[in-house]
This record gives structure tokens, sequence and C-alpha cells, in this order.
């Protein structure tokens, strides 16, 4: 057993969405790092520029809106232009929306709704050809849906499309990887906790604070989401199907209650 090069990903291409900035940027990062050529997606071109400039010419701008089927189509044409094959995807690309029970927007609803849940289908759907493409028995391609664990419990806000996305993305996760499998694609999820990030404002501005809950002591760290991710992509995680891994510092599996005295 040689396990020197279990983590690189010598040679592969991958595209990020959403990865010009947070998660997405540190997923990408950790590619590159592994030896990875990169694709990062997002609305704002001038973001993907700035992003790919910082990480290298292994990082190449696709901008694009995937909240639509049409977007999706879209970037999977602008890949397919560039690349005949694509061994990783990342579904990173999301949206938030927090309003109280009774003000709370059918525009907020289906603003994260698509984005979070149909897009991930849909562009998986559109890349479905370079991805088997580029997967095979002894090494599979790989979609790695970014889910969270407010999939997973509740957080304190009334985020309610934001839940329902996140838990709907974790079981899509596993029913898209029984498909997929077959055409030597394996699906599977990560549910980050508090990392830095603007859509995680508590965690960016408040990493004290937000802290203190974590059983770990702390918010979780570029290296912690780009190893997660490393895994997955890499021969490493090969054997792992339709499974979420839990990237949190124990919150949603080893945070303890609150006790309550008889």
């Amino acid at each position: 057993m040689d396990t020197t090069n279990l983590f690189r990903l010598d040679g592969k291409v991958a595209l990020v969405t959403g990865g010009s900035r947070g998660i997405g940027k540190m997923i990408a990062a950790g590619f590159i790092a592994q030896g990875a050529k990169v694709y990062i997606s997002s609305r704002k071109g001038p973001a993907c520029d700035d992003t790919a400039a910082e990480l290298g010419p292994n990082c190449i701008p696709l901008p694009c809106d995937v909240s639509t089927v049409t977007g999706c189509k879209a970037l999977a044409e602008q890949l397919a232009a560039h690349e005949d094959k694509l061994d990783i995807l990342v579904n990173n690309a999301g949206a938030a929306w927090g309003v109280p029970f009774e003000e709370f927007p059918e525009s907020g609803w289906d603003k994260v709704m698509d984005l979070n849940v149909k897009s991930p289908f849909f562009l998986t759907q559109a890349l479905h050809g370079l991805l088997k493409a580029a997967g095979t028995p002894g090494r599979p391609a790989k979609v790695i849906n970014i889910t969270s664990i407010d999939g997973q419990r509740l957080n304190p806000w009334e985020t309610y499309s934001y839940h329902a996305s996140k838990s709907a993305l974790i079981y899509l996760t596993k029913r898209m990887a029984a498909r997929l499998v077959r055409d030597h694609v394996n699906v599977t999820s990560i549910a980050p906790g508090a990392f830095a990030s603007d859509m995680n404002k508590a965690a960016r501005d408040h990493s004290d604070d937000v802290a203190q809950g974590i059983p770990a002591g702390r918010i979780g760290t570029d290296e912690d989401m780009a190893g997660a991710a490393i895994y997955l992509a890499s021969r490493a995680g090969d054997y792992v199907i339709g499974e979420t891994i839990t990237v949190d510092g124990g919150l949603v599996h080893a945070a303890l209650g609150t006790s309550i005295d008889a």
C-alpha cells in the first residue's frame, strides 16, 4: 500500500461554483495546492477575476449566474469549450434569507430554494457528460454538494427556506449518488458549521463569541474546509458515496444539551 499521493489532485479538472469567496474560495485554493486545475464561477465577473489572479494560473474564472436552469446550462457550455472532461464538481453557490415568520416573502423562499436545491441538481445534470467522461471504475469523478449543519439541526434565526433547502440537499445528495454511481460518479456533501464568510457574518464578525458555543472552542479555518474537500475529491475518498461529512467542530454531534433539573 502506497499512501504517498493519496490526497493529490494532479491532472484533475475541477469546477467550484461560488468559488470567488468564502467556502468556495477555501476549497478552490486547497484543490490548486494539491495540483488541480480549478475553474471558479460566481455571478460577479470582477470577483472571479480577482480571485483567479490571487490563486494563480491554475485558477480560471468562468463567471455565470447558476440560479436558473438556463444559467446552469450556460456554465456547462462554457466549461465544455475549454475541457472534454470534469473530474470534480463542487456545488457551493448558495443563498440565505432570514425574516420573521409573519413576514417571510415568497421571493425569499424561491430565491433560496432555487439556488440551494434546484441549481445543484440541474448543473450536475448539465455537466453529466463531462463527469462521465472523467469517471472510471478505478477513479470515479466526484460531485461535492455544500450543504450545512442547518440542514441537520436548528439555528436561532428564522431562516425557513435556508433550513428547508439544506435539509433537502442532504437527501438529494443520497438520491443523486444512488443514480450516478453507475456512471462512476460519486456524489457526497460537506455540511459546514461556523466559517467566516459573507453568508455567515456572525462567524466572520464575532468569531470569539461564536467559538464559545462550539465544542472545539473555535470557528473553522480555511484548512479545515479545504481538508474535507480534498479528502472527498481525491483517491482518499473514492469509497465514500452519498455521505454528508459534518465539518463543524462538534456542534452537531458533540455539543452537550442544556439539562433541566426535575
